[in-house]
């Protein structure tokens, strides 16, 4: 009786193992798709990465190579002309003196102030918002060292006017920082190119504006060029 029972134990036992075996395995793929969809932004492929705006803008713009440009800034004033909902003007208010986010839309003037109550106590002073028009930044005379125009000045309707008007804004040898995007097809959520202007007739402007040490840079950014001037009177 024992020698008809015992290999028929033997083949339970090796069905329940098996079993338990194909049980963990389940549980082992399910806990991995568990992972993959609680992580989805490092399986995704670049070109999504790239085109998330709350990812990937961090990636193509390249924000804390875009500052170094602008040298040593403490002591420094700075305007943030078209600041958006202060995506560089929270970073450059840990640099600088002060940072003067300024905006024509007051829904984006009510963003930055709600998001400025989550900085530091000792950083709040340093940001101040300051609603402005299509045509004037309403600086005051000599007021900043540096202007920044960052994803913006293709929306300005007469950009020659506009580049003397900051002219008074820029305290002597002030400095000011345009940049935008490329003329060429990019893999993010671009402007459409009748939205963006080309590096050369910007270059001009400045120039016929009166600004001097005009530099281009279109190489430390993929997708985007970087004009620094100076306003000497």
């Amino acid at each position: 009786m024992l020698k008809c029972t015992f290999p028929r134990l033997l083949i339970h036992i090796s069905l329940l193992s098996l079993i338990l075996i194909l049980q963990s395995c389940k549980w082992e793929l399910s806990n991995n798709s568990s992972v993959l969809n609680q992580h989805p932004e490092k399986h995704d492929s670049t070109e999504h990465f790239l085109s998330n705006p709350d990812i990937g803008r961090d990636v193509w713009q390249k924000p804390d190579l875009v500052i170094r440009q602008l040298g040593d800034l403490t002591g420094k004033t700075i305007a943030d002309i078209g600041a958006g909902t202060g995506y560089f003007s929270f970073r450059l208010v840990a640099k600088a003196e002060k940072v003067i986010a300024i905006e024509i839309d007051t829904s984006a003037i009510r963003s930055i102030e709600e998001s400025k109550l989550k900085l530091p106590e000792p950083f709040r002073p340093k940001l101040e918002t300051r609603l402005a028009n299509e045509h004037d930044p309403m600086l005051r005379d000599n007021e900043v060292d540096i202007i920044v125009i960052i994803n913006t000045i293709a929306y300005i309707k007469n950009i020659p006017a506009y580049l003397e008007t900051l002219k008074k804004g820029l305290k002597k040898g002030g400095t000011l920082m345009i940049v935008d995007y490329k003329m060429k097809k990019l893999p993010i959520d671009a402007p459409p190119k009748s939205e963006r202007i080309y590096l050369d007739v910007l270059e001009t402007m400045l120039e016929k504006a009166g600004y001097t040490e005009v530099k281009t840079n279109d190489t430390s950014l993929d997708y985007q060029y970087i004009i620094t001037a100076k306003y000497e009177y």
